[in-house]
This record gives C-alpha cells, sequence and structure tokens, in this order.
C-alpha cells in the first residue's frame, strides 16, 4: 500500500513536469551580422530573440542563455531580458579585419527549466550565424621602394618613364586599392597617372638640368595619403657632347685629412674625336676664405716670428686685451670665422695710446697691412684714412699717413724740418686695379726716404706719382696716431676725427728699418691651402705641368689624352691649418685641344666646382688651480707666487656622429698647439701705485717667444708660444704688496688661441691676506705649508651638464663618462694636499682615464 502511494506521487511530479516545460525554445534558422573592426558590438538581421511557447509559466517560459559553438570563434551571446527572449551578440575583443574577414559559427538558444536551479532546460535547434567584418581605413598606402631611379635621353617626350607602385593592407577593396598618385614636387616638368606611370610633359636638356629629383604620394580609395613619399630619380642622358663627365660639383673637406683628391673618376668625352693635343687649367679661387685664402690666423706679431721677421714691430689692431683695450670699441668682421679683422664703415676709429706709438721712426721703416675695399659711394670720393698721425693740439699737420682717395693708395710722408730745409717728395700715389677690388690683399710700405716701395700680395709696385712738399717746422705739439680715421685737434670748435675709412683691415703694423726681404714677405702673406699633384712620378715625363707659387693654379699639358686623364685624377685640395675657415673654395677648369689635321675640332666647355671646407671641431682651453691662498700680510712684502699650481689645457671634442652636437657622447683629445696671449686681471679696485703690483723677472721670459704688458689692472703675456712655456710664466709672475690693507684680493686669468678667437674660461683665485693677529691664530691651529700659506682645493660638484668645477677649475669641454667627475671628486675630495698636483695630472690625461 505504501509503495503504491509512492508511485502515485512520482507519476503526480512528472506530469506536473510535462504540462510545465513541454516546449524548447525557439529562434530563427539563420542569421547575417555585420561587426566594425577594431570594435566588438555585433549589428545582426534578424536581431537575435528566443520566443519559448511555455511562457508566461515562470522559468519553463524564460530564455536564460544562447551558446554559442564553432572553432574558436570569438563571438558570446548574452540575454538582455529573460522574459522577452532578446540577446545580443558581441566579440570578445576588437577584431581585426586584416586577419579574418568572415566568421560563420552555431548559436543556440535554452530556457530556464523547471526552476531557480534551472534543471530539465531545454534546448532550441541549431542556428547558423554569418558575421561579415567591417573595414577601418587604417592603413596608409605604402611603396615597394622609396626610391625609383629611371632615364631619359635629352629631347624626346616619352610615354611612360618608369612607373611607381604602392600597396595597402586594409582588407576591402575600398580601402585596400590605390586609387590615385600624384607629384608633390613644385614646377616639375613631369606627370603621372592613375596607374603610376610617370611621363615628362616637355623635352629636357642635359645641359640644363642633368638630374631630377622629384617626390611622389599615392592615395587609397579612401584618400587616405602615403605614410612616406617615394623618391624619384630621373636623369637625363645628353646627346654626345664633348666634356669632361664623372665629377662632382661639391666635395667636402674635413679638416685635418690631408690631401684630398678632387676629381679621382673624371674622364674625358670627345665623342669619337682624335685628340692631337690638350691643355687642361685647373684654378683654385679662394675669395671666400680669410683674407682671400686660408691663412694662419695669429696675430701679424706673432706671424712676423713664425716667418723669422725681425723684432720690433708694433702691433696697432691688436686683439683686444685688458692692456690692448684701445680696438674694444671697434667691429670685427663676422665673415672671417677664424682672422682677426676689423671692419670699418666710416664711423669707426681708435686712437692709438702714446705708449705704444713707435718713437724711433726715422727714414726707414715699414707698415704692413691687409686690406679690403671697394669703391667708395657717391660722385665725390673722400679720402679715407688707414692711418695717420697727426698734431694732438692746436694744428692739424699730418706728419705721417696712409689713404685711399678715388680707388688710388696714397702715402703721405713729411719730413722734419730739422732733416732738411729743402722741397722734399712727400706723396706716393699708386693706382692698382686691388684697392678697389672688394678683395683681401696684402700691402707693404717700404719708407728708405726718399724712396717708397709698395709691396702687393709679394709684388713690387713703384709710384706713379711723386709730389714734393715742404718740411714740417719742429714744435712741441703732442701727436696723436689714430687707425681708421684721422685726429683733427686743433683750428675747430671741437676735436673730433675725419677722413673716416670704409673697408676692412687686419695685421695694421709699424717697424722701424728696411723691410723685409722677399722670402719673409711671401711667408706673412702665404696660403695655408692649396693645390698639389701626388705621385707625379707615375706620370712619365709627356705631361708638363706648372703650379704657381701660391698653389692656386696648376697647367698641365701633353699629346696622350689617357696620361691627362691620369694626371687631372691626381689633382688634390690641401689645407694644412689646424683650424680651417669653414666654407665654399670654388674650382674652375678650363681645356683647350687640338686635333689631327681637322678645320674644326671639338671644344670643350669649362667646368665649376665647390670644395666645401666643413666646420672644425674647435678647441676648449681648459685652466685648473687652486681656488683660495691664504698668506698672512708680512709675506707679501716679498712677493706672493700667485700660479704655482696652474695647468692649461687645449683639447677637442671628437664626436660620434658628424651632426652630434651633445658632447658628453664625443671623446677628449688633448692637442698640440700654441696660446697666444694670457690676460691676469684685477677683479674689485685697481692696483694702488706705489703699493701694489704685479711682478714678472724678465729672465722668465729668457728661450722664450713671451712678451709682457703691466698696468693697474693687471698683466698681459702675449706672444705665440706653447702652453707648457705659458704655463711656466705664469707660474712666475708675483703679487707684491708693500701695504697691505684689503683682506681679500681676487684675479681672473683668461688664456687665447688664434687671436682671441678661442678662449678659455674665466680661471678666479682669491688671495686671502691674515693680518697680524689673524697669522698668530692660523699659524697656531692650522695645518700649513711653508710659510703659513694654505692651498685651498676647490669643491668639486656634478651638475646636469656635468661640468666640473666650482670657481677656478673651469671646464669649457665636458667628459665623456660621468665615472671620471666621480673619481676625480673621489680624489679631491680625501687627498691630501701634497697628492693634489699628482691627481690634477693624472686627471689631465683623461684619453688614458677613458681607456683604463
Amino acid at each position: 500500500r505504501k509503495l503504491l502511494v509512492v508511485v502515485l506521487t512520482l507519476l503526480s511530479h512528472l506530469s506536473l513536469f510535462l504540462l510545465v516545460n513541454k516546449h524548447k525554445p525557439w529562434i530563427e534558422s539563420s542569421y547575417h551580422g555585420v561587426i566594425t573592426e577594431n570594435t566588438d558590438a555585433v549589428l545582426l538581421d534578424p536581431p537575435l530573440v528566443a520566443l519559448d511557447k511555455d511562457a508566461p509559466v515562470p522559468y519553463a517560459g524564460e530564455i536564460c542563455g544562447f551558446h554559442v559553438q564553432g572553432l574558436s570563434a570569438p563571438f558570446e551571446a548574452v540575454v538582455l531580458n529573460r522574459t522577452s527572449g532578446e540577446g545580443r551578440l558581441r566579440a570578445h575583443g576588437p577584431i581585426d579585419c586584416e586577419r579574418q574577414r568572415e566568421f560563420t559559427f552555431i548559436v543556440q538558444a535554452h530556457d530556464c527549466g523547471t526552476g531557480p536551479e534551472g534543471h530539465a532546460e531545454r534546448r532550441s535547434h541549431k542556428a547558423v550565424v554569418h558575421v561579415q567584418v567591417g573595414d577601418v581605413n587604417e592603413f596608409s598606402p605604402m611603396f615597394g621602394q622609396l626610391e625609383y631611379h629611371g632615364s631619359v635621353t635629352e629631347g624626346k617626350v616619352y610615354d611612360s618613364i618608369l612607373q611607381v607602385q604602392a600597396s595597402d593592407q586594409d582588407c576591402s577593396p575600398q580601402y585596400s586599392q590605390i586609387c590615385n598618385y600624384q607629384i608633390t614636387s613644385q614646377d616639375t616638368a613631369f606627370a603621372i597617372d592613375r596607374n603610376g606611370h610617370i611621363r615628362n610633359t616637355e623635352s629636357l636638356s642635359f645641359d640644363k638640368k642633368s638630374h631630377y629629383k622629384i617626390r611622389v604620394t599615392a592615395f587609397d580609395c579612401g584618400q587616405k595619403r602615403a605614410a612616406q613619399d617615394a623618391v624619384v630619380h630621373i636623369h637625363v642622358k645628353p646627346i654626345c657632347k664633348p666634356g669632361w663627365q664623372g665629377w662632382s660639383k661639391l666635395v667636402d673637406y674635413e679638416p685635418g685629412m690631408g690631401s684630398k683628391l678632387l676629381f679621382p673618376k673624371m674622364h674625358l668625352e670627345t665623342c669619337a674625336g682624335s685628340v692631337s693635343w690638350i691643355r687642361t687649367t685647373v684654378e683654385l679661387e679662394t675669395s671666400g676664405a680669410g683674407r682671400g685664402c686660408d691663412r694662419q690666423s695669429y696675430s701679424e706679431r706673432s706671424l712676423q716670428k713664425l716667418c723669422g721677421a725681425s723684432s720690433g714691430s708694433t702691433d696697432l689692431l691688436p686683439a683686444s686685451s685688458s692692456v690692448f683695450n684701445w680696438t674694444v670699441t671697434l667691429v670685427t668682421d663676422g665673415g672671417r670665422d677664424s682672422d682677426l679683422t676689423y671692419r670699418f664703415d666710416g664711423r669707426q676709429a681708435a686712437k692709438i695710446p702714446d705708449w705704444v706709438v713707435p718713437q724711433n721712426l726715422t727714414h726707414q721703416f715699414t707698415i704692413t697691412t691687409w686690406m679690403k675695399h671697394g669703391p667708395s659711394p657717391g660722385q665725390r670720393a673722400e679720402k679715407e684714412t688707414l692711418l695717420c698721425n697727426s698734431d694732438k693740439t692746436e694744428m692739424n699737420r699730418h706728419h705721417y699717413s696712409l689713404y685711399v682717395h678715388n680707388c688710388r693708395l696714397v702715402f703721405l710722408l713729411r719730413t722734419d724740418y730739422t732733416q732738411t730745409d729743402s722741397f722734399r717728395p712727400a706723396e706716393f700715389h699708386w693706382k692698382l686695379e686691388q684697392i678697389c677690388d672688394k678683395e683681401w690683399h696684402y700691402y707693404v710700405i717700404s719708407v728708405d726716404f726718399p724712396v717708397v716701395t709698395l709691396y702687393v700680395d709679394g709684388v713690387t709696385y713703384d709710384p706713379y706719382l711723386v709730389t714734393d712738399d715742404w718740411p714740417i717746422h719742429s714744435s712741441q705739439i703732442d701727436v696723436q696716431l689714430t687707425v681708421g680715421a684721422c685726429w683733427q685737434g686743433g683750428e675747430v670748435s671741437k676735436a673730433k676725427f675725419t677722413q673716416y675709412f670704409r673697408g676692412s683691415l687686419s695685421g695694421l703694423m709699424i717697424r722701424p728699418g728696411k723691410i723685409e726681404n722677399q722670402k719673409i714677405i711671401s711667408c706673412l702673406q702665404a696660403c695655408k691651402e692649396g693645390l698639389e699633384i701626388t705621385s707625379l712620378e707615375s706620370l712619365g715625363q709627356r705631361i708638363k705641368f706648372h703650379l704657381n707659387p701660391a698653389q692656386s693654379l696648376v697647367v698641365m699639358e701633353g699629346e696622350d689624352l689617357e696620361q691627362m686623364i691620369a694626371a687631372l685624377r691626381k689633382v688634390s685640395y690641401i689645407n694644412s691649418r689646424q683650424f680651417p675657415t669653414k666654407g665654399a673654395r670654388h674650382l674652375r677648369i678650363s681645356t683647350a685641344v687640338q686635333c689631327f689635321g681637322e678645320d674644326v675640332c671639338i671644344s670643350v666647355p669649362d667646368i665649376e666646382a665647390v670644395v666645401m671646407v666643413m666646420q672644425p671641431s674647435e678647441p676648449c682651453i681648459t685652466i685648473t688651480g687652486a681656488e683660495h691662498l691664504t698668506v698672512p700680510a708680512s709675506d707679501l712684502a716679498l712677493g706672493l707666487s700667485l700660479f704655482r699650481d696652474l695647468h692649461i689645457i687645449s683639447t677637442v671634442t671628437k664626436s660620434d656622429g658628424q651632426t652630434n652636437t651633445d658632447h658628453r657622447s664625443g671623446a677628449f683629445k688633448e692637442i698640440t698647439h700654441n696660446l697666444d696671449y694670457c690676460d691676469i686681471m684685477v677683479l674689485g679696485e685697481e692696483l694702488r701705485a706705489g703699493l701694489e703690483s704685479l711682478e714678472l723677472h724678465h729672465s722668465a721670459l729668457l728661450g722664450k717667444h713671451l712678451e709682457y704688458a703691466n698696468s693697474s689692472t693687471g698683466m698681459s703675456i702675449y706672444g705665440l708660444d706653447s702652453i707648457s712655456h705659458y704655463t711656466e710664466v705664469i707660474g712666475q709672475v708675483r703679487y707684491q704688496s708693500r701695504r697691505a690693507v684689503d683682506s681679500v684680493r681676487t684675479f681672473k686669468l683668461t688664456c687665447s688661441e688664434l687671436s682671441g678667437h678661442y678662449t678659455s674660461d674665466q680661471y678666479t683665485l682669491q688671495v686671502n691676506i691674515l693680518h697680524s693677529e689673524e697669522a698668530i691664530e692660523h699659524v697656531s691651529h692650522a695645518i700649513a705649508p711653508p710659510k703659513y700659506m694654505q692651498i685651498i682645493h676647490p669643491t668639486v660638484i656634478e651638475s646636469n651638464s656635468y661640468s666640473i668645477g666650482e670657481g677656478s677649475i673651469t671646464m669649457g669641454c665636458q667628459l665623456k663618462h660621468l665615472e671620471a667627475i666621480s673619481i676625480y671628486k673621489f680624489y679631491f675630495t680625501n687627498a691630501s694636499t701634497s697628492i693634489v698636483p699628482q691627481v690634477s695630472d693624472w686627471f689631465l690625461n683623461l684619453n688614458k682615464i677613458n681607456k683604463d
């Protein structure tokens, strides 16, 4: 009986279940969807909806989910509303059309079964879903190659010279096809069609232009432009014309590379002509370089020493310094990168201090200068004075002067009445093209009264006109020597300059005595750059050569054409300056030929090229030494050696790449080079006359090419000499104070190469003066070197720019490795005074440190 009750209960439950969930869900048999790439939402047609006839029965009539079935189908279906059966199809992540353009998979819906737990769910039939991926124009067209080359023969018009091709990685035809090409270069003689074929729109001339470089871009059908243009080179082939071929219009020259061949692959096209004789001339025009060509950029005084000229010259246009300060207001000629030149525009002039003016000029003396001058403006030209020695007050007599008037160079020399009382030559006139050709020339006025001779670029010229005058009566009136104008000090309401010069000057010197020999004059104006011919012995004796003294002109002639070509290939450019003037040097090649027994022979056109001298690596002068000296006042009476712990080096930074301006990536290379002056400046109040002075014994200059000038504001040591000699002499400069009043004296040291073109950073030294009580306390409590002098070395700091030093350690260069700074800092922080010089020597040998 109990068994019967259980059976009846089960049957009742079964009938209830069958009654509640007796239908399975229903969906469409197929769906079509679209998804845009890089998104996850799918738009289905028809919409994803599942229906169940068991509704509105809870659970049985509700849709609980959709199942997606397919091999790696990156989609899922989610239920939006269980009662209405609405669903949505979406991707697991962004879809990439370029990887797969369409997907096919199965979707199936199921209801919620008979209760919250979802038991006894029923599933719909399986529906097929096709999803297509919509393309986005995300890729730009790309050319198969970024450079194309084609050629045409001059005088012909082509339907197609070459074809460029681009492609697109987008997946759809709309965005993956190239619909248009376009030439982006302006004003070209070429056109391009929709298929990338390039043609010329007019006939081309090889002589007018032998190479065209045009840029081409492409557009897909969505009007997206190529990310990078293609460069098309079209070479114009000439109809055979005689002339030189295989040469470059631009030859780069790196400073320090020595001799460089100019035409290593050059050959002559004769168009089957028979040449019996040929002469070729190669001319180097260097007017764009300093003073007509690259010469030594030292001061004229230093250059005279290099050339072996006698001493005693006075430089009237030196580099401005604390002592030679009369040129500070003059305008330097910025166009001369490495030369000390001054430009006068009719408003600048300089008075030469009396202590500089040579006082022993008699009937023999010499004036030398570099000058660049053009025609004077206006119809009525005025006198333009280079150099003038006139009365300082009362009268306006000109004792001697050098001036330009109407493109004539005139030298005025009025003899003194005490020397003679007769009519004597007074004005000497020269009329030369060089005076107004706007080019640099070297002028030497040699006076051996009554004869005056002019040398221009080493060539002698006699005056075409000499006028006489009475000598000047002697007087007690002081005279004023000026440069760039003449001083008018008397017979006017206000003293002023007059007869201003318009042009450029450099190296204006006066020297008592006769002019040097021709060899020294040639050395003073000689170029450091020029042409040369390498391996002459390999060319045999059948080619005749001529090279002018300035090495700016090479003439070659002979009967063998092949040997002539071989000879021309051996012509080189060389620049022996360590820091040459950057810029263009123009080359011209002219050729004359004769043919075998023909009345008409080929004509070879002249060609022009440029040697481009690149920017040299600039030197960096570094000065290191003590920052403070502490000394009792009593010791200053005997003199204090200021710079006994001094180090000076000159380095250049060699960068890893030519365009790399970050010196931290370069390596320092110490160079052997000369200095031309060092200035010791007194900071603060000037030295008190009779109480304080800077002293240097003349014995310190023995065996050296150095001189010095002293004043209350400091000392200038000058002359072309080695860094070691400068260091030795500066180390012997003493500061003397007979009655010390100040507690602190500060000195600044700067040095120069190439007439101030390259200068060091400022090195400062502070002298702390201890008076009697302070000195006693200092001796009792401080450990100091002999004579109670304490050398305090600077604290080394690190900064973002890797510079070193505080105060007296001045680094114009930057280190390659920050580790070197740290090592240097460690030694200076921990080392005693006695080993600091050794550490400094170790640090200065920076190249060896980097290698180790």
